[in-house]
Order: structure tokens, then C-alpha cells, then sequence
């Protein structure tokens, strides 16, 4: 008996109920994916044609989408047989950020409002750029503004290996990002640098801090590497990761679950640089968890290559991509396994800007068989819940089973 809470990052399924709030109103990333390959807009040299997902569908994602949106769409069309053990739920937590979704899947809500920089230029406080610049003994930093990561350094990279300043910014979620080349500035300074922000916005309630490397010669080859690495606040309350730990359960955490946790209960941690490689650590660990252990795998691909960038076509490839190798997967499953398939929040790469969106998300169960439908779920702590109940550990303090 084991325990799988895989996140797609991102692949949101509907407008929340109140997404009006976040000017998300209408936001769907996965129904807006499925429209546009219908009529030939994503088209591209990965893919062609209407989505297709058979063995996501299979386990229930265009019923998910059903619930939350009331439509059927092209690519999500039920296709024979197709498993009841679906349902999609609208987020308590009142960010649509990374922690937030997580923690909340987790068994934690956040209740707190987050701190955030505003659409300025300068966007940081100056007392904070200060410090920071005293502190880490920079020349200085370049940006201070809202951004996208991958623009800015396309703009700002070539002046940052000439100056040594370190590439700042932020986004519409609490985040200080700081982005450096890996080889010219160094990882390791990097993580300094950031280790040292950390602790400078903490008065300000910000979620997290990033360090962003790249590498490349210039402009036109400037390119993130995988050694992304966020440094967040610890949850407020115990995570189901926290109780498995304490119980003494193993525990295997797979891409930036340990980031988003603050490392905290996150057991074994394996990364990989994009959704294949991860997929590969998630069934590695996966054929070596043991009897009442629980693994908890990211898959970020979907929001930060595609979903920020505002990519549909390469969005629906990506997740095509990762469909196919879903049977590696559910073929590994044993009687008593079970496997929950969700998300943390939208990113819709058909909406404006290049923001999360706030979404429902689904809720697809492999494993252990169930007769009632899951049905729309109010909060996304229902998830933890349910894992708690079934690896038989003490239940959370938020959450209901399904």
C-alpha cells in the first residue's frame, strides 16, 4: 500500500469559482489548449491535429473538465470505457502561486495573504536593493522590475557578464527571482546571494526566492539551465510530508517538491532537467518506495516553458508527450497502490500576460478502487486528506477524504 501525488504543473481545467477576483474570469488552460489544436492553431513541427490524450481522458480528465466548465470539448472527448474515480476542485488558499497550490494539496491552506512587489519601475523597496548590494557585495543589481524570466535575460544578460550585476525581478506572484550565469557569475555564488535575500524579505511576507541560472555567449543563445533552485518559507502548519516522516514512512520527493516544502519532510529528493528526465527519476523512485511510503513528483515543464511563455502549441505537445508515457506508470501500480493526478493552479497560454491563472483543477485516481464519485471538491486539501486515509496515517488538520 503506497501512496503518488503527481502534479502537473499548471494544467488548471476551468475557471475557479472565484477567478473574477484575480481578473482570471473566462481562464481556461486546458479547454482553450484543446480548442485551439481543433482548429489547427497549435499546429506545429511537434504536432498536428486535435489534442490527444487517450490515456489522460481514460482516467477521467475531460469529465474533470465537464464539472468544472459544463462543456465537452475537441481533444477531451470521452472515448470508450472511462474511469469514475474523477473529480476537479476550486483552491481555499488565497494566492495562485506555487506554494500556495502545493501546500494546500498538501493539507495546509493558506489563510495569509502574501506579500508582492508592485508593477513599478524600481519595484523593490530601495532599502531592500540596499541591503541586498551591501550584503552580498554586488556592483549592483540590473532589472527591478516585473518580467518575464526568459525576456529579461535575453535583454539584460550581455550588460550582466559585463557589469557582474546580477539580473533582479519579480512576477504577479511573491517571488524575488534572481537570475546570474551559471559558469561566468557561479552557481555557488548564486545560491549565496539568494540564501542572503532570503532572509532580507522576510519582512516582507515574500514566498520565495529563485535563483535563476542561465548559460550562453549572448543574447541569442542565453538559456535557463535545470539548477533552478527556490528558496521558500516553511509551511505554517504539518504537511501530510511532515506526518509521513514522523510516522516514519519513506518518503521520496521528485523536481522542486523539496523547494516548495523549504526541504522540510521531503525525504529522498530526485531531479531532472525537463519532464522526461523527471518522469524517469518519478519511476525509479517509484519502483523502489516502500510499503506505506508516499512520493510526491512535479512536473514544471507545463508552467514555466510553456505556460508563462504564452506557447500553446508547444503546451499541447508537452502534454501529449507526457500522456504517452503515462502507461509506464499505471502498469507499475500493485494492489493497495494508489495514484491521485492533480494540479497546483492555470496557466493559460492563451491569456494575457504571462501570469498564472486561477483555476480549478483536476483530480484523476488510479489504483484503489472506489463506487462514489468524487465529484467537485471545495479546497484542494481533500487530496492530502485522502492520502492520509489510505497509507492509514493520523488525519490532517484541513481536508476532507473522497
Amino acid at each position: 500500500m503506497r501512496a503518488l501525488i503527481l502534479v502537473m504543473d499548471s494544467v488548471g481545467i476551468g475557471a475557479a469559482p472565484d477567478a473574477a477576483a484575480y481578473g482570471d474570469d473566462g481562464a481556461d488552460t486546458i479547454g482553450h489548449i484543446a480548442e485551439a489544436c481543433a482548429v489547427g492553431d497549435a499546429d506545429n513541427e511537434l504536432r498536428r491535429g486535435p489534442l490527444h490524450l487517450p490515456h489522460l481522458v481514460k482516467l477521467g480528465l475531460g469529465e474533470a473538465h465537464r464539472l468544472a466548465t459544463g462543456r465537452r470539448l475537441p481533444g477531451l472527448a470521452d472515448r470508450g470505457e472511462v474511469s469514475p474515480q474523477c473529480g476537479c476542485a476550486s483552491e481555499q488558499s488565497r494566492g495562485k502561486d506555487t506554494p500556495s497550490g502545493h501546500w494546500e494539496i498538501a493539507g495546509v491552506p493558506v489563510r495569509f495573504d502574501w506579500g508582492y512587489f508592485p508593477k513599478t519601475e524600481p519595484c523593490f523597496p530601495q532599502e531592500l536593493t540596499d541591503r541586498l548590494v551591501e550584503e552580498a557585495a554586488l556592483p549592483g543589481i540590473l532589472g527591478n522590475r516585473h518580467a518575464s524570466g526568459t525576456d529579461i535575460i535575453a535583454e539584460l544578460g550581455e550588460q550582466h557578464l559585463q557589469s557582474g550585476k546580477p539580473i533582479c525581478y519579480t512576477s504577479a506572484d511573491s517571488v524575488f527571482q534572481i537570475a546570474a550565469h551559471e559558469q561566468v557569475f557561479g552557481l555557488t555564488r548564486l545560491y549565496e546571494i539568494c540564501a542572503v535575500a532570503r532572509r532580507l524579505v522576510d519582512p516582507f511576507n515574500i514566498g520565495r526566492v529563485i535563483a535563476r541560472p542561465f548559460a550562453g555567449t549572448s543574447s541569442r543563445d542565453f538559456k535557463r539551465t535545470s539548477h533552478r533552485r527556490d528558496f521558500a518559507v516553511p509551511p505554517p502548519e504539518p504537511t501530510i510530508l511532515d506526518i509521513a516522516e514522523a510516522e516514519h514512512r519513506d518518503v521520496m520527493s521528485i523536481g522542486k517538491i523539496d523547494d516548495i516544502f523549504a526541504h522540510r519532510g521531503t525525504g529522498l529528493n530526485k531531479r531532472g532537467d525537463g519532464n522526461d528526465a523527471l518522469y524517469d527519476c518519478m519511476l525509479h523512485g517509484w519502483d523502489h518506495l516502500s510499503d506505506g511510503g508516499l512520493l510526491f513528483a512535479n512536473f514544471v515543464d507545463f508552467d514555466t516553458i510553456y505556460g508563462h511563455r504564452r506557447d500553446v502549441a508547444g503546451y499541447a505537445a508537452a502534454l501529449e508527450a507526457f500522456d504517452s508515457r503515462l502507461p509506464e506508470l499505471v502498469e507499475r501500480l500493485k494492489i493497495g497502490d494508489l495514484l491521485i493526478i492533480t494540479a497546483d493552479h492555470g496557466c493559460d497560454p492563451t491569456w494575457p500576460g504571462s501570469d498564472h491563472t486561477r483555476e480549478q483543477v483536476p483530480i484523476l485516481v488510479a489504483g484503489t478502487p472506489r463506487s462514489s464519485p468524487i465529484g467537485k471538491r471545495s479546497g484542494f486539501a481533500d487530496i492530502g486528506a485522502t492520502v492520509a486515509r489510505h497509507l492509514g496515517l493520523p488525519p490532517l488538520a484541513h481536508g476532507l477524504p473522497f
